[in-house]
């Protein structure tokens, strides 16, 4: 018995629109040799124009972001207050106490190398409390609070033996009289032309050379002036080991920009 079929009628199909065809081409696999799809973009690269945004309240110390510069400057402010309001018998005596000269370095060496950097010469007025602020705010977001605080220090020490060994020798030979033992030598100025020296090493070069062109000219001009040529001079040492410290903290710099993320300080 032969096979039969029935043919039915079927109604001429419709022309395809280009959207219909393109619909239909998307469940047909693709062959080797098609172009791929779009790869969506890192999030690191999404990311970037909202990193790049400025942001100049990160030029501030905060809590968060940095907490060893936010605590030493209520410090000094505290500080600050209290030579403001206190009796001026007392506030010499303590600045005194805190001086890091000759005689005091000779007896109790590292209390007053200490004491001597939580008072501000001049009061919360004085430039240096702007220039603290900011320089080691930003020192301190890119190597961390203990190291930034390391440099502000190794600027303090080292400039405060640089001035004072020589005063003392002088007394010793006779070309100072004894009274230059006792002189008043306390602040935080001398760490921070220190961390300005660093800083400027860890900056792009075209607000490096400028930053540290301005540091040095101003420390300079008041060398030149002559009315204070001991501290002068330095703050001139301090800057120079600033700069001198450009390896170390550019090491460091590298070493926190490869940690891992929740190891490093959030930032506000």
């Amino acid at each position: 018995m032969e096979r039969t079929a029935r043919v039915a009628s079927t109604p001429t199909p419709e022309p395809l629109l280009a959207g219909d065809v393109a619909a239909l081409l998307d469940g047909v696999p693709r062959q080797r040799g098609q172009v791929a799809a779009p790869v969506p973009p890192a999030p690191g690269a999404v990311l970037r124009p909202y990193l790049w945004r400025p942001r100049p309240w990160r030029l501030l110390p905060s809590p968060t972001g940095t907490p060893v510069t936010f605590a030493y400057t209520a410090l000094l402010a505290l500080t600050s207050l209290f030579a403001s309001h206190a009796s001026p018998g007392l506030v010499r005596a303590v600045y005194q106490d805190s001086s890091t000269d000759v005689a005091h370095l000779l007896r109790t060496p590292v209390f007053v190398l200490l004491a001597s950097a939580l008072w501000v010469a001049g009061g919360l007025l004085s430039p240096y409390v702007l220039a603290f602020v900011l320089v080691v705010t930003a020192l301190e977001r890119r190597i961390g609070g203990a190291r930034a605080i390391l440099v502000f220090l190794a600027g303090h020490v080292l400039a405060t033996l640089a001035t004072e060994v020589p005063v003392g020798l002088a007394v010793l030979a006779g070309h100072l009289p004894e009274t230059s033992l006792h002189r008043l030598d306390y602040g935080i100025s001398f760490g921070v032309a220190a961390s300005t020296g660093a800083l400027c090493g860890l900056l792009t070069p075209w607000l490096r050379w400028p930053l540290l062109a301005l540091a040095g000219y101003s420390l300079v001009t008041d060398l030149i002036a002559f009315q204070d040529p001991m501290t002068n001079w330095g703050h001139l040492i301090s800057l120079a080991i600033g700069t001198g410290l450009w390896p170390v903290v550019r090491r460091w710099y590298r070493e926190r920009a490869q940690a891992p993320a929740d190891a490093r300080a959030v930032a506000s």
